[in-house]
């Protein structure tokens, strides 16, 4: 009920102010020690999922917090875990504004924000100065590449970042799904995701010498997906032994929200109207995987049921956007306890 108000209140503002007033609003409760007064307590259901084990098994997806400025307050909102980014070598103001559109009617956003961020040093700073983190919370890194590096050069974008955020990481993703980068979708396409990995996967093998530790990687990857894309990703991802993959980002589609206010903005949609092209893509991964490479499902959770379907889809737990800022804390809790009914309980 209190976050209903305080939604109401927000969504007065435009969805880019609204976003931050929120999010700070969050780290100062936080930082009182009165977020339960918003987050009602969460089951406790470890799962175990490459390799890690999170709390429970509802993950915060990247995007919310681009730069890590936000992480205690997120985490006291109840998270298994919390996926920050995505962050680029350098800082990038993103694309112009407006870039954030709000479709409250089918519960849904657009986004065109351009990986706006400060830059992976600035990420690191934040991180640094994270209860959370430094306690050993489950952190994810969400990676990208800048805006003017040519597609051509983007492993050497994403193994600079792999480089410098995998001491402080519990996982690394790879974010090669966002439509909101020219070209970057391209990374998916066969050739070019085989190169990618495979660079990946030795950095990533170095790096664990290196650092006495290994950090899962997982990757990111569109609900705009062909069959027989998802079948050539899921043989690439099994060939390069990645960690994870998680599915989906947003779509470029506009099925279930013709006709609304902003439903023809450019940018990636997100919400409800995603769910069933997400939860597809999931089922489809699941069946070409066979069980080697777990799976993270996002898009289009609003409630607890749609948490479930994601789990019945094959996945092995699942991460909230969209469905956080609509519904509030009580979307974790609602997606933790049905997730519990259906998920393997770690020990």
């Amino acid at each position: 009920m209190l976050y209903t108000l305080l939604r109401s209140a927000l969504f007065s503002f435009d969805p880019e102010t609204a976003h931050h007033l929120g999010l700070s609003g969050m780290n100062f409760t936080a930082a009182c020690g009165l977020s339960r007064l918003l987050a009602p307590a969460i089951p406790a259901h470890p799962v175990e999922v490459m390799g890690l084990t999170f709390p429970n098994p509802v993950g915060l997806a990247a995007g919310l917090d681009k730069n890590g400025e936000y992480i205690d307050g997120l985490a006291a909102m109840g998270f298994g875990a919390i996926e920050i980014g995505t962050v680029t070598p350098r800082a990038q103001p993103g694309n112009p504004k407006p870039r954030l559109f709000r479709l409250p009617e089918a519960q849904a956003i657009i986004n065109r924000m351009g990986f706006n961020n400060h830059g992976v040093d600035g990420l690191l700073a934040n991180v640094a100065r994270s209860r959370f983190a430094q306690s050993g919370g489950v952190l994810g890194i969400n990676i990208g590449k800048n805006f003017d590096t040519p597609i051509d050069k983007a492993a050497d974008d994403y193994l600079t970042c792999l480089n410098k955020v995998y001491s402080v990481s519990s996982y690394v993703t790879v974010n090669i799904s966002s439509p909101n980068t020219k070209n970057l979708r391209e990374l998916q396409r066969d050739d070019a995701l085989d190169d990618l990995l495979g660079q990946l996967k030795a950095a990533q093998t170095r790096l664990a010498d290196q650092h006495g530790r290994y950090v899962p990687l997982a990757l990111k990857i569109a609900p705009d997906l062909e069959p027989a894309q998802i079948v050539a990703i899921a043989d690439a991802l099994k060939r390069h032994r990645i960690d994870g993959v998680i599915a989906t980002n947003t779509t470029i589609g506009r099925e279930g929200v013709e006709g609304l206010a902003h439903a023809q903005e450019a940018g990636g949609l997100s919400g409800a109207p995603v769910r069933l092209k997400s939860d597809a893509v999931v089922r489809a991964l699941a069946e070409a995987l066979a069980g080697e490479v777990p799976i993270i499902g996002v898009g289009g959770i609003l409630n607890g049921l749609d948490a479930r379907k994601k789990a019945e889809a094959g996945a092995s737990m699942v991460q909230l956007y969209t469905g956080f800022i609509y519904r509030g804390p009580d979307l974790i809790r609602e997606a933790a306890t049905e997730l519990a009914k259906v998920l393997p309980r770690k020990g």
